[in-house]
């Protein structure tokens, strides 16, 4: 395995914030693996999508993270910053639930989502980001997409959530350590 650590950055929803179920679960879990180094963003002090976007470049870059060592996580409003994040950035891994892509309210709403792996979790009955759109961006983009039969907050599929967030980043590391 690689000395070079692995950040995993997560990336809380607009009315939500860094100590909200979903985020830290998936922390924690990051955290069991070795030489993962793990950071809930607090996107509190803003609303506006550009402004946590900045947020999210900033934390990367004051943690001094390789985006070839990066493994972004995010839900709705998190999940866009996560994959405009890595359009403009590719990064090892981006994980993004319920995301916010293809609403027009959003700047550049249908990110090209450049990581290395990604995987996409929404739920059928998300009245908040209609799945839709979210299935034709992942279908044009070529992306894995699962969606379950829950709601825009996935919480009664927070244990399938972190099953399949475990699974991501165990392909990443993975994927790191071929020669």
């Amino acid at each position: 395995m690689t000395d070079t650590p692995i950040h995993v950055f997560l990336s809380h929803g607009l009315e939500s914030g860094p100590g909200s179920t979903k985020v830290q679960a998936m922390k924690a879990e990051a955290e069991t693996f070795p030489n993962i180094r793990a950071h809930a963003i607090d996107h509190r002090s803003s609303k506006d999508p550009a402004t946590r976007l900045a947020q999210m470049r900033e934390v990367m870059a004051q943690c001094g993270a390789h985006p070839s060592h990066s493994i972004l996580a995010g839900s709705s409003m998190g999940g866009w910053v996560c994959a405009q994040t890595s359009s403009e950035t590719p990064v090892l891994g981006c994980f993004i639930l319920a995301p916010a892509l293809a609403m027009s309210r959003y700047p550049q709403s249908s990110p090209v989502i450049q990581a290395r792996h990604c995987q996409i979790i929404h739920g059928w009955d998300d009245d908040v980001v209609p799945v839709a759109p979210v299935l034709d961006l992942a279908r044009d983009q070529g992306l894995p997409m699962l969606v379950l039969p829950d709601g825009h907050r996935l919480e009664n599929s927070l244990g399938r959530v972190v099953s399949e967030f475990r699974e991501f980043v165990q392909t990443c590391l993975s994927d790191m350590n071929q020669p």
